[in-house]
């Protein structure tokens, strides 16, 4: 109790970095999965396997890799001004999103081909079907894979304090360098940690009994 008392304020900044630092990275992951999801299920051919190859390509790629890939290669090719934040920011917003694009993907798919044809009959383009009768369907069946998803991106984010970001994972290596037992320094992280994911688990649960999804 004494490591978590004494040093409170480095306990608290870390959970706040991990809190900020997955709110960020999922709506980044959300919006590009979404988006991609969306170049996935597409009738023009480019867009197919532009999608394809962004799902292949981050989902069979490290998590650690790309952390070196956005410390390392981007600022020299196109943003030499990143700051550390942002490189995490993009390393797991673009990782995640290929699992979001396939659990969007997997949602789509669920929705009866008589929606679409139905949409198409009366004029609407592929993008208008697809915005407003196939995703608002799509997410009932959506939403229990995707807790998982963000769960996961949560416990993934602790890589983040390894390239000098400022997170919860990160307060054990600065605590255990000054000597302190680092077996109180990990259940105390550890416990940070499922506050977070328990929190997300509660609130998708609420999202799937206010949808009724169906199990």
């Amino acid at each position: 109790m004494n490591v978590l008392l004494d040093h409170l304020p480095e306990f608290r900044e870390g959970f706040i970095g991990t809190v900020l630092l997955t709110l960020a990275s999922g709506l980044l992951a959300m919006v590009l999965g979404v988006v991609i999801a969306g170049f996935r299920v597409s009738p023009i051919a480019p867009l197919r396997f532009f999608g394809t190859a962004w799902v292949t390509l981050f989902r069979n790629t490290p998590l650690t890799l790309l952390f070196l890939v956005a410390w390392f290669v981007v600022p020299v090719i196109f943003a030499p001004g990143l700051n550390p934040w942002t490189k995490a920011l993009l390393a797991l917003g673009f990782y995640t999103s290929a699992f979001v694009c396939e659990a969007v993907r997997s949602g789509i798919n669920t929705v009866p081909l008589g929606q679409a044809e139905a949409a198409r009959s009366i004029g609407m383009t592929f993008f208008q079907t697809l915005r407003l009768i196939v995703l608002p369907q799509a997410t009932r069946t959506v939403i229990p894979p995707l807790s998982s998803i963000f769960i996961a991106l949560t416990k993934n984010s602790a890589i983040a304090g390894a390239f000098s970001v400022t997170e919860l994972f990160g307060v054990q290596k600065l605590l255990s360098d000054k000597g302190f037992a680092i077996a109180w320094i990990f259940l105390w992280v550890a416990i940070g940690y499922l506050v977070i994911t328990f929190t997300i688990s509660g609130l998708f649960r609420l999202l799937e009994r206010r949808m009724g999804v169906a199990r």
